[in-house]
């Protein structure tokens, strides 16, 4: 046969007919068809069992949910005298030594006067003022006094609950500091010119000009007087206080005298529309916190020292924490509920059944944002907004001044030319106005050549501050009354050797600022239990680690990490929460969130009332069990809470549990830290409690609830103050 034949062959029986193509393709419909049948009646039995699983584990959670409802008020009421009768307690203590205190210092017979009488706080500050031809050593020893009677009234407003000191109290007591400030400043001033009018007789032999430091552990002057008037003279460097300055060649032939005095406190700050929340004028209200944090003088008690209060110590409470949320310590009448209400004692209210009772949506309902910018928040760019930026090392008031005329030997007579006005700012850089403003007539050498070149100066950034970064200047403005980082040029920092240099167009009175919130969010935290009344409280944050000790009713910074500060004055020193607090913040260390941070910080916002009480819990278990960071914290919203927990063990261990907690109930969770997804399934065979204390308790030894009801009332207080100020379950 032919290949030919043999093709056409192949090709008829390979070909199907149209019949078979049908049958084909019907039976390949009717096997889709089962298939589809098949996987629908799958995904049907797949789904039945599915909600067979949803419906035992609805009825199991609300098998669990009745359970806890049914126990509930019999584990509030254990609750209750665990937990709530440890703080009132604590309350009750610092109540009778606040009367106590307020006793000793009436019977106080040193001769200081008590601020909190305005007949003897009046008569001081008139005395004073009519004071005159006070040396500045005299002045500089008298402003112990004053400054110790500022911080006295400052923490008698931050730590009296309202319901002990009346709205007309504390606007007393804040106008005596506002007082007290501006008699400070006007009698340094007075000194400072006592002292430039015997210039001449304190001249230097081989310079002929007069240049003097005096300084105590608050206030250093350094001063300089240009009474050789040398053309040539570019600058002057104080070594011993690492300042040094560059005359402008214009005033290198004028009776001048430029000065540097150096506050460790900050009087200016308050005077700041953007030192308040919210803006609020200081004139008619200032926050108690902040006067403590700008005002102090640096000297922060140690606990011997606040074991028996002295004249004007006033025990840390709650309701100093509390009171952080004051938005005034004094203000107008209308606003005294408000006040009231933000700062009750939260050791006394109801919250506790009113939290866990509440029958709210399990569902999480969104946190709420931050309030929008107000009008009045938006500011120049080149105005230091004080909520967001802290002033630190102290402020230096840099001025020139007229060189008063000096006493001269006539025939065996000491003359001097009387000039009124008392110490007077010399007008650089524009000649004209000193004509206007002081009516005095100037030679052509005083005015030829004065053409504003700018005020170079140098400085060591104090040792006892840390910057994170590199400082930044603000000079203030008088007439606005704000710290302002314009005007200032040519700035450079050593970081090796803390200098920093800088120029400005005039002699400003400066400061050295940063960004409050450099450490916030907290990249981590642990709760951990050293002995008996005695934990630690280690913070991560992205630029160092702070470690706190706690141990009884006092706390301290026991260590910093990534640092070339001098921080011991600080470091190791037992105090109070509070004072603890103003003290890292005045050294740059601020892991203390304020009431507006949430503005400047992207937080893990959470139920107010579900921290608080989580504060508390992990208080009074924190002699037994150690808590930590979850990274879980941020995926279970608003409402919830996650920590995880381990029992203080010998060796330590690693068996670390999670738990929920929220307004209603605390769970056990069956995620851990390393799974990959979160998931709000309950640990097996766990139940609902209503508090934290009770989950854990079924979990833990029989020596763990021993040692909580060993724990003393004041340390327990101790620690939920603490972690009410660095908030570390919501800024982390």
């Amino acid at each position: 046969m032919s290949s030919k034949g043999t093709s056409a062959t192949s090709r008829k029986k390979g070909k199907l007919s149209k019949a078979e193509k049908l049958r084909l393709q019907k039976e390949e419909e009717e096997q889709k068809q089962r298939e589809e049948e098949e996987a629908q009646l799958l995904a049907q039995e797949i789904e039945a069992v599915r909600l067979e699983k949803e419906r035992l584990e609805r009825e199991e959670i609300e098998r669990l949910k009745a359970k806890q409802l049914e126990h509930r008020e019999e584990e509030l009421g254990e609750y209750r005298l665990l937990i709530d009768e440890k703080l009132e307690a604590a309350d009750r203590w610092r109540r009778d030594v606040r009367i106590q205190a307020k006793w000793d210092r009436y019977m106080l017979c040193d001769g200081s006067p008590d601020p909190t009488i305005p007949q003897e706080i009046n008569t001081f500050m008139s005395l004073w003022s009519e004071e005159t031809s006070e040396d500045f050593q005299s002045v500089l020893n008298k402003s112990r006094l004053v400054l110790s009677l500022i911080e006295e009234l400052e923490f008698l407003l931050l730590t009296t609950p309202p319901e002990e000191l009346s709205e007309m109290e504390a606007a007393q007591y804040t106008q005596t500091v506002r007082q007290l400030q501006t008699l400070l400043k006007q009698k340094f001033n007075e000194a400072t010119d006592h002292l430039l009018k015997n210039a001449a007789a304190l001249s230097d032999i081989d310079t002929g000009n007069m240049q003097k430091i005096i300084k105590d552990k608050n206030v250093t002057l350094c001063i300089w007087a240009n009474l050789n008037k040398n053309p040539r003279f570019k600058g002057f460097s104080f070594e011993e206080e690492a300042i040094t300055f560059d005359l402008p060649k214009p005033l290198a032939m004028s009776s001048i005298a430029v000065r540097f005095l150096h506050t460790l406190y900050d009087h200016l700050s308050c005077q700041s529309r953007t030192f308040l929340p919210r803006y609020q004028e200081p004139e008619e209200t200032i926050t108690a916190d902040a006067i403590v944090r700008e005002s102090s003088a640096g000297e922060w008690k140690t606990a011997e020292e606040e074991d028996k209060p002295g004249p004007g110590s006033v025990i840390v409470t709650e309701d100093e924490v509390k009171s952080e949320e004051r938005k005034s310590v004094f203000s107008s009448l209308s606003s005294r509920e408000d006040r009231h209400s933000v700062t009750e004692s939260a050791h006394k209210d109801k919250d506790i059944t009113e939290i866990h009772v509440g029958e709210t949506a399990e569902g999480d309902s969104p946190a709420p944002l931050p309030d929008g910018d107000h009008p009045d928040d938006i500011l120049e760019d080149d105005i230091v907004d004080l909520r967001q930026f802290s002033s630190l090392g102290g402020v230096y008031y840099f001025d020139v001044l007229v060189l008063p005329p000096q006493c001269k030997q006539v025939n065996g007579w000491t003359m001097v030319q009387l000039v009124g006005g008392g110490l007077q700012q010399y007008p650089y850089p524009t000649a004209s106005s000193l004509i206007t403003n002081l009516g005095v007539s100037l030679q052509e050498k005083d005015m030829d050549g004065l053409s504003a070149p700018p005020v170079a100066v140098s400085l060591k950034v104090p040792n006892n501050v840390i910057f994170f970064e590199e400082p930044q200047v603000a000079r203030w403005d008088p007439e606005a009354k704000n710290w302002k980082t314009d005007l200032i040029t040519n700035k450079e920092y050593n970081t090796e050797r803390r200098e920093l240099s800088f120029k400005m167009d005039a002699f400003h009175t400066f400061t050295l600022i940063q960004d409050s919130h450099l450490n916030m969010p907290y990249e981590s935290w642990e709760l951990t239990p050293n002995g008996p009344n005695e934990v630690s409280l280690m913070i991560a944050c992205a630029f160092t680690d702070i470690q706190i000790e706690i141990k009884d009713d006092q706390c301290r910074l026991s260590s910093v990490s990534s640092t070339d500060s001098d921080l011991s004055q600080l470091i190791g020193k037992w105090m109070s929460p509070l004072r603890l607090k103003a003290a890292m913040q005045s050294a740059g260390l601020n892991v203390f969130p304020a009431e507006d941070s949430l503005k400047y910080v992207i937080v893990n916002k959470k139920n107010e009332e579900a921290e608080k009480m989580a504060y508390k819990e992990m208080a009074i278990l924190c002699p037994s069990f150690t808590f930590g960071w979850s990274k879980w914290n941020q995926s279970c919203g608003y409402e919830h809470i996650v920590v995880k927990v381990k029992e203080k063990s010998d060796p330590p261990n690693d068996d670390w549990s999670l738990y929920m907690l929220s307004a209603q109930r605390t769970q056990r969770l069956k995620v851990s830290e390393t799974s990959e997804i979160f998931s709000s399934e309950l640990y097996d065979g766990s139940e609902f409690h209503s508090t934290l204390y009770h989950m854990i308790r079924d979990y833990c030894s029989h020596e763990a609830p021993e040692r909580l009801k060993q724990s003393h009332h004041l340390f327990v207080d101790c620690v939920y103050q603490l972690l009410n100020m660095t908030k570390v379950l919501t800024y982390s």
